[in-house]
């Protein structure tokens, strides 16, 4: 919240808090809330060792994003594209067996952060005041928790030395950031390309899950990751395909 608030007071000002709609104001509470699900999730994956099954969450969000897309804004997929969801299907049923239950961490993660961006397509308002909204919804639960926390004896923030307290404020930094940049990208380019866009994050994850914690992969989770990035190579080879059509029509009318 200090970020935000020093961010906004650098930049936008605050005149603009006074025009919000209520209907924007509840729509960015839904945010916050669906953000906070978000949040506990990821935080709970990688404390409890599962990082990779985190990393798979986010490679099921984009796809997620492109079906609500569809559903719910009306934007048209085509054939390679539905095809990529499908096989994104289909590997969410074979990592289920896998798993011996279906991947709920992953799903949790793919489904609250579809929601979250379409609701932020929804609201329409610049992604540092959306954030700075839904945190400030957070702030006070969130300052509660902490000294319920701290008052119970379980709260390491100021019992752990300066390090690990820098690293905990940190993490609201290396939050927000992103946080802000997505609420900008949402309401300026299609939600599509933002799915796209967002395969960088859990090929960064995966990587930490296997090569830094080492957990384990057996070779039934080994095909439905492999069928998960089928659909991302064949997702990404279809945009790339209908970018290079258009080029020629978006260069002559830029020249009109």
């Amino acid at each position: 919240m200090v970020l935000l608030v020093a961010v906004l007071a650098f930049t936008d000002g605050f005149r603009w808090a006074r025009e919000l709609e209520r209907k924007k104001l509840a729509l960015l509470a839904l945010a916050a809330a669906l953000i906070t699900v978000n949040w506990g999730v990821f935080i709970y994956g990688v404390n409890s060792g599962h990082v990779v099954e985190t990393s798979l969450g986010y490679f099921i969000n984009p796809l997620v994003t492109v079906a609500l897309a569809v559903l719910v804004i009306g934007e048209r997929l085509r054939r390679a594209q539905w095809a990529a969801v499908a096989i994104a299907a289909v590997a969410v049923v074979v990592l289920t067996v896998a798993y011996g239950r279906p991947p709920f961490i992953a799903l949790t993660l793919a489904f609250s952060f579809g929601f979250y961006g379409l609701v932020k397509k929804q609201v329409g308002i610049g992604g540092t005041q959306s954030v700075a909204i839904e945190t400030a919804f957070l702030f006070t639960p969130a300052l509660l928790c902490v000294i319920w926390f701290a008052g119970s004896g379980e709260g390491t923030f100021a019992h752990e030395g300066a390090g690990h307290a820098l690293l905990m404020a940190g993490g609201g930094i290396v939050t927000a950031i992103p946080l802000m940049l997505f609420g900008t990208a949402a309401v300026r380019i299609p939600l599509t390309t933002i799915g796209l866009l967002q395969y960088l994050a859990p090929i960064m994850q995966f990587g930490i899950g296997v090569g830094i914690r080492g957990e384990e992969m057996p070779t039934a989770r080994w095909i439905g990751f492999g069928l998960v990035w089928v659909a991302v190579i064949v997702f990404t080879a279809d945009s790339v395909r209908a970018r290079a059509r258009l080029a020629p029509a978006r260069a002559l009318a830029a020249k009109q």
